[in-house]
């Protein structure tokens, strides 16, 4: 029943895979055809970059170190001509991975390390093939209304809505989370005295912040036990997949930052981007109290929701921590005198 599925959504997805072994090649070509891929293999990579040029890939799965350059280069000429190529990166041990400026430079969507077993690559590929048919679906989309402005803004909206939906109708306990969180950040964003272009763009970004989780596999996104390391770094993949999936759509530019990082923390150990201090844009910052309030207040499988003492407690501790301190300050002072405006918001969206 899996692999009837798996290769009804592969079908017609193009994988070109790049490493100076043949043995890899041949090894990929098993697993990647008998999962419904049309597979491309080729050892040279100077060759693959004349082929990307020539020939339409939806993904690339490229080796790390190659001769006569190695895949960072590879992918650095590549996005000179070619910014939407998916592309994770294969590595024979994680200390051999570039640096973390170079995969965000380089807009390189994951990558894992070399092994006998390949379940954590396809985990990735699953993964990005959903980003790369959502991408699809958007981009016609795009094509078929450009002429209507109006019309394009609609159907974009209601086309990410319905994705919104079917992440947050795979879990009950997250449902009206994206509500809540938008909500929760356009009332934070008025006690904070911003404009109405910066709360429709917190109220949007809230909407959308976690769209990318449709990329993610349900066996981890559903997983009623803690994570394995391999696991969670699947999960922390969501803000980038969601960056792909609306980067295409010039509607969503302004929310982009939201979604790329309202993981990101204060002291610098967040994700994607690990961005601390006022590197992270402001209105992510926003986003991030709201979405973790609404996480400590939520129930989960395996949690009851947090009481509102405790939560307090934690946001008084993380400042300057997890969170900005005057954006905790302003909403720490919303919980202590305006509490009714908050439970008016978790009451509309029960």
């Amino acid at each position: 029943m899996r692999k009837n599925m798996q290769a009804q959504a592969s079908n017609g997805i193009k994988v070109l895979v790049v490493d100076d072994e043949i043995g890899i090649i041949d090894s990929l070509s098993i697993f990647l055809k008998k999962s419904g891929y049309i597979f491309t293999g080729i050892t040279d990579p100077i060759e693959a970059i004349e082929r990307v040029k020539e020939e339409h890939f939806d993904l690339m799965i490229l080796d790390f170190i190659m001769t006569p350059i190695h895949g960072d280069q590879v992918v650095e000429e590549i996005r000179k001509f070619n910014k939407e190529l998916y592309i994770l990166l294969l590595t024979g041990h994680k200390d051999l991975a570039p640096p973390l400026e170079t995969i965000k430079r380089l807009d390189i969507q994951g990558y894992c390390e070399k092994s006998d077993r390949f379940d954590q690559l396809l985990l990735l590929i699953e993964s990005g093939v959903k980003a790369i048919n959502q991408m699809n679906m958007i981009k016609k989309i795009n094509e078929e209304l450009k002429e209507a402005s109006q019309k394009l803004e609609q159907a974009y909206m209601e086309s990410i809505e319905t994705l919104r939906y079917t992440v947050e109708a795979k879990d009950p306990y997250t449902r009206g989370h994206s509500d809540r969180v938008s909500e929760f950040s356009v009332l934070i964003g008025k006690y904070l005295g911003l404009s109405d272009e910066d709360l429709h763009t917190l109220k949007i970004g809230g909407l959308f912040h976690d769209i990318g989780k449709i990329g993610i596999p349900d066996s981890i996104l559903l997983k009623p036990g803690k994570l394995t390391p391999d696991e969670y770094s699947e999960i922390k993949n969501h803000p980038s997949i969601g960056v792909h999936i609306l980067s295409n759509a010039a509607i969503f530019r302004d929310i982009i930052p939201i979604v790329k990082h309202h993981h990101e923390r204060y002291d610098g150990l967040g994700y994607p981007s690990k961005l601390k201090g006022e590197d992270i844009p402001y209105l992510a910052r926003i986003a991030a109290v709201a979405d973790t309030f609404d996480a400590m207040t939520s129930r989960r499988t395996y949690r009851d929701s947090l009481p509102l003492d405790v939560v307090k407690e934690e946001f008084e501790k993380n400042r300057r921590i997890q969170f900005d301190p005057q954006i905790a300050d302003v909403f720490l002072d919303i919980l202590n005198n305006h509490y009714d405006e908050v439970k008016a918001i978790q009451e509309k969206y029960r």
